[in-house]
């Protein structure tokens, strides 16, 4: 018989289950997901690969980190997961950044351990303070192989803009783009806010302003620049680029003639 049993402290969720068939969909968790597989095995995919946990296997996710999971087999699984909220967790680590795995499954007896102690403690309804205790021993157990700033932001960034710039339509899909870079929608606006200052739509923006204005100085065809970046109409287009250069296209025109 399938069992659920879901127990939360502060900024901490335990969860012990016990799953003869189930599959899960793609989703993702707020927060940093942590767990043990105690019988049988599970298999869910991460970042366009398939992983399987088996008995003992110790599964990490980020927060924001698409997987799905399915029992391998009709034996079912029995398992653990720790939900831990990113303050509280980092804090714990004594970190200020959030952070990723570098391995989303690996087999360390010392920190299944520590999982399964703090879960116990969650699910017995232990005192916050015991547990932030558990917590504080389940952060000293993640040595520095196991984790490295969160996603490789460089690369990342420099990734989500190629892919902005490469829009053919002029329409841009943020869900087709965190598709492709295995994030979630928020995730990408986030992270690309903190590094460039603007969101990918407002950087996208940017780019066809930039684009037209190009065009206007090529051409010297304001209708051109229209038509070549894909605005809806003039209008559309002048409200945009008033507000990037303070002028409006047929007015740039006249500084470029002259």
């Amino acid at each position: 018989m399938d069992r659920f049993n879901y127990k939360k402290t502060t900024g901490i969720t335990a969860l012990s289950a016990s799953l003869s068939d189930f599959r899960y969909k793609k989703h993702a968790h707020q927060e940093y997901a942590i767990g043990v597989t105690l019988r049988g095995a599970q298999q869910y995919h991460l970042d366009g690969s398939t992983q399987t946990s088996y008995q003992n296997g110790v599964m990490l996710f980020h927060p924001e980190q698409p997987h799905d999971g399915m029992s391998r087999d009709e034996s079912g699984i029995d398992y653990v997961m720790l939900y831990i909220e990113p303050d509280i967790f980092l804090d714990a680590l004594n970190r200020k950044n959030l952070f990723y795995f570098k391995d989303s499954l690996v087999y360390n007896d010392a920190l299944r351990q520590k999982i399964m102690k703090l879960s116990a403690a969650v699910l017995r309804g232990t005192t916050a303070a015991a547990c932030d205790d558990l917590l504080v021993s389940l952060a000293r157990a993640f040595q520095p192989n196991v984790v490295d700033p969160y996603l490789h932001e460089e690369t990342f960034i420099q990734k989500t803009k190629e892919m902005i710039h490469n829009v053919s339509s002029g329409v841009i899909s943020l869900d087709a783009i965190s598709a492709e870079l295995e994030v979630s929608k928020f995730q990408l606006i986030r992270l690309f806010k903190a590094s460039e200052g603007i969101t990918p739509y407002q950087y996208f923006l940017n780019c066809k302003v930039e684009k037209a204005k190009q065009i206007i100085e090529e051409t010297k065809d304001v209708y051109s620049a229209v038509a070549g970046c894909s605005f809806v109409d003039l209008t559309h287009m002048n409200k945009h680029f008033v507000c990037r250069y303070g002028i409006t296209p047929f007015e740039y025109l006249s500084c470029v003639k002259n």
